[in-house]
């Protein structure tokens, strides 16, 4: 997609954290930029801004139509199901993302890009310990998700399949799998000033989450950089993307993490020092995008 003044990307939930670095990052490459969301206006970069209730659908419609959007980032969704209602979250992500795909569709805007999870694989808020086959994990990898989070995340992207094999649909639609996003300060709290190694999370509160997780983490630099890579690729139909930083948020080279934590699993390849867990060479082939920044950096 060509970046000119006539170029306009709607962003869902762009009073969120991640959703406002995006509309920062968007606008600083030259995009005009609409910030869709439920409540007031909680951020000063975009152009306009549109107050939508993204489960219904006419709103959605609107609210897309009056953006005279050329792209949408549907990021606007419940973000974790520990604070509502399971069948809450389950509707946000799913209805919430087919109405946005019906409106771009009937709109005829050229992408759209989705806010997917690491949850989808069967990790992040299960109880049981994540099933993991191989890894590096891949997009090939099976998902086993049972939480309503992870459930929704999977099942947004079995919509994306249908809406990519409809005559009216964008041409364009990315499901970005993404790990926990971090900022320099939640690098620097969570990990530099704390105990990562792995005997030191095991006695801590924080290791079933991080391993569910593979330990994968992004920094928001890199995952804003990866959103714009999605909005201005040149693919067709529906792609899943893992993004992830390049090593782990252990203090344990990779190849001793998944012989500890993960046994049962295949090494896909060999590992070098600490490479993440998650293959992201498709995002590289695709969108020729790599992330950069690394939690060592700040120590």
């Amino acid at each position: 997609m060509a970046i000119d003044a006539a170029t306009t990307v709607a962003v869902t939930g762009g009073n969120g954290t991640l959703g406002s670095a995006v509309l920062a990052h968007l606008a600083e490459a030259g995009y005009r930029t609409v910030n869709l969301s439920r409540g007031s206006r909680r951020e000063e970069t975009a152009d306009a801004y549109r107050r939508v209730d993204l489960l219904d659908a006419g709103q959605v419609y609107a609210a897309l139509a009056e953006s005279d959007a050329d792209a949408v980032v549907h990021l606007g969704s419940v973000p974790t199901p520990t604070e509502d209602p399971g069948h809450v979250v389950f509707e946000s992500n799913v209805v919430s993302a087919y109405h946005v795909l019906e409106a771009a569709g009937a709109l005829g805007l050229e992408s759209a890009t989705l806010a997917s999870s690491m949850s989808a694989l069967g990790a992040g808020f299960e109880e049981k310990p994540v099933e993991v086959d191989a890894l590096p994990v891949d997009e090939s990898h099976r998902l086993s998700p049972s939480n309503p989070y992870g459930l929704g995340k999977q099942t947004v992207e079995v919509v994306a399949d249908g809406f990519a094999r409809r005559e009216s649909a964008p041409g364009k639609i990315a499901s970005l799998r993404f790990p926990w996003v971090t900022s320099d300060a939640d690098c620097r709290e969570t990990f530099v000033e704390a105990d990562r190694s792995l005997d030191g999370l095991r006695e801590s509160t924080h290791h079933h989450t991080a391993h569910n997780t593979l330990f994968a983490y992004v920094h928001v630099d890199d995952a804003v950089r990866l959103v714009r890579r999605c909005v201005e690729a040149d693919f067709a139909g529906h792609e899943r993307f893992w993004l992830s930083a390049p090593d782990t948020s252990v203090e344990a080279e990779s190849e001793r993490v998944v012989a500890e934590e993960y046994p049962a699993a295949t090494l896909r390849r060999e590992l070098e020092g600490y490479e993440a867990l998650v293959d992201t060479a498709k995002a590289e082939e695709l969108l020729g995008w790599e992330a950069k920044k690394s939690w060592r950096d700040l120590r």
